[in-house]
């Protein structure tokens, strides 16, 4: 099957549903040059973020100049920084002015390993699952930043991220709690694929 871009109504619904559907789903990165390559991936780890319902959201208190992606239309981007130097990825859900999110975790790299490798700062032979099991490896594997990155539609065609539909179908997961949190730590909101071992561990 040809793969396809997600609709922006792909992602409309509640972080949890989103979260389940996107397992499978092929994430793409653009170049940023001709002399670069595209890297791509599949997501294999997620999380979901809800609103003010969520005390480990970063929208639990309201929006802020920081969030403010997560109340806008879905389907966008949200990167934010960690421990000052690890960026994570989240997709944006539900309708405009209610907040959720969608973390991606883990990918299993499919295209531009080289890259990847590159700039993980690692060789190029590089174990596979070195480049992007956990959400900061692979924003680096990814060359994702919040600069550069936040704010993106992934159902753009133009965009330099996007998120494809490539026939992979919907494959057995393991649902768990949220890894890294300390607040509202045993809901079961961690969705990954099945015996995959790019899934990080946690």
């Amino acid at each position: 099957m040809p793969s396809r871009l997600l609709t922006p109504d792909f992602f409309i619904d509640a972080p949890d549903e989103v979260a389940r559907r996107l397992l499978g789903k092929l994430l793409v990165r653009k170049p940023d040059s001709p002399d670069d390559e595209t890297t791509s991936g599949r997501i294999v780890e997620v999380e979901a973020y809800f609103g003010a319902g969520d005390p480990a959201a970063h929208a639990y208190s309201g929006k802020t100049a920081r969030n403010a992606v997560l109340f806008g239309p879905p389907s966008r981007t949200y990167v934010y920084l960690i421990y000052g130097m690890h960026h994570c990825l989240n997709i944006s859900c539900e309708p405009e002015g209610t907040a959720g999110c969608v973390l991606l975790r883990a990918l299993e790299p499919v295209t531009g390993l080289a890259t990847m490798a590159r700039r993980r700062g690692l060789p190029s032979d590089a174990s596979a699952r070195l480049l992007t099991s956990g959400p900061g490896r692979m924003c680096q594997a990814m060359g994702i930043t919040r600069l550069d990155h936040n704010g993106i539609d992934v159902t753009d065609a133009d965009s330099l991220l996007t998120v494809m539909e490539d026939g992979y179908g919907t494959p057995p997961m393991d649902v768990t709690p949220r890894i890294g949190i300390q607040k509202a730590a045993d809901r079961l909101l961690r969705f990954s694929i099945q015996r995959n071992k790019f899934v990080s561990k946690g």
